[in-house]
């Protein structure tokens, strides 16, 4: 048995995370000069975090340095071997720290193993490659077997999305900035994946919301396992926006009913890029490398 860990930007909740005894280590976020951390629904932390973006305030977010990478996985190893999955280096230079961290603390402890795998996920979709892992480890699959499943398999998580605004991401330097006030004078839904270097692509736009959900049902279609007979984890992610959330669950109840469909809600590391009113679906299907 090893220690699973990850980051807060999987998006999943922390009572899901204990209850898999998976490790997570947490970002933290700032509104007007005072830092935050992810609570992952622990607290009231999410709902304060929208109601402060919809009045206005606007957040920042930070990496996650080698020095608190290090102190984290060096409490971790004190108990055993460790397989540590990132957020994106497609999204974060966070990454690139927890691989240095883990490199060096090899020196330190010599008779353990210690794995780091960049997801190239992101939210949701980076929650559901670490739940798997968590499937993997508990059906006893040694640490060397997950670590280089994870390697493989982490380009078949597909982050099929899209926004009702594009305003977030144009602060993030997304879009441009007349490409977003024009987006949002016409209401253009950006239609969105992530691709094999973890980075996000806004490859098409459509003129409503309800032609975003037609488009992303579309394209799940033709890129999701065993088509209609898919079983596996099919992850809905959202933004303060849990009735379209529901829109789209329902449909995918009705065209994958063998699926595994859950509901989580965007933390604010994301949504402090993304926005409120963002709906994403995640899924194993085509290789984000073609």
């Amino acid at each position: 048995m090893f220690t699973l860990s990850c980051e807060s930007t999987v998006d999943l909740t922390l009572d899901h995370l204990n209850k898999r005894d998976i490790s997570v280590i947490a970002y933290t976020y700032t509104f007007d000069g005072v830092e935050y951390t992810d609570d992952m629904r622990a607290g009231d932390g999410l709902e304060q975090f929208y109601q402060k973006l919809t009045a206005g305030k606007q957040p920042s977010t930070s990496l996650i340095n080698v020095e608190r990478y290090t102190d984290y996985f060096r409490s971790l190893l004190q108990k055993g071997d460790l397989l540590h999955i990132t957020f994106s280096s497609g999204l974060s230079q966070s990454a690139q720290n927890a691989i240095y961290a883990g490199e060096a603390l090899k020196r330190e402890f010599p008779h353990r193993k210690i794995f780091v795998v960049d997801s190239l996920c992101a939210c949701v979709g980076y929650g559901l490659l670490v739940d798997e892992i968590a499937d993997m480890r508990d059906k006893g699959t040694d640490i060397e077997k997950a670590y280089e499943w994870a390697m493989t398999n982490r380009y078949r998580l597909v982050h099929q999305f899209y926004s009702t605004t594009l305003t977030y991401f144009r602060r993030s330097g997304r879009v441009s900035g007349p490409v977003a006030l024009i987006g949002n004078l016409l209401k253009l839904c950006p239609i969105m994946h992530i691709d094999g270097q973890g980075k996000i692509v806004a490859y098409s736009k459509v003129m409503s919301e309800s032609k975003a959900i037609t488009k992303t049902l579309q394209e799940i279609e033709q890129k999701i396992d065993n088509g209609k007979d898919y079983d596996g984890k099919l992850w809905i992610g959202h933004s303060d926006y849990i009735s379209s959330a529901q829109k789209i669950g329902e449909q995918l109840k009705n065209l994958y009913p063998r699926a595994q469909i859950r509901t989580f809600d965007i933390g604010p590391v994301i949504a402090t890029h993304c926005g409120p009113g963002t709906l994403a679906v995640f899924f194993w299907g085509k290789s984000r490398k073609e």
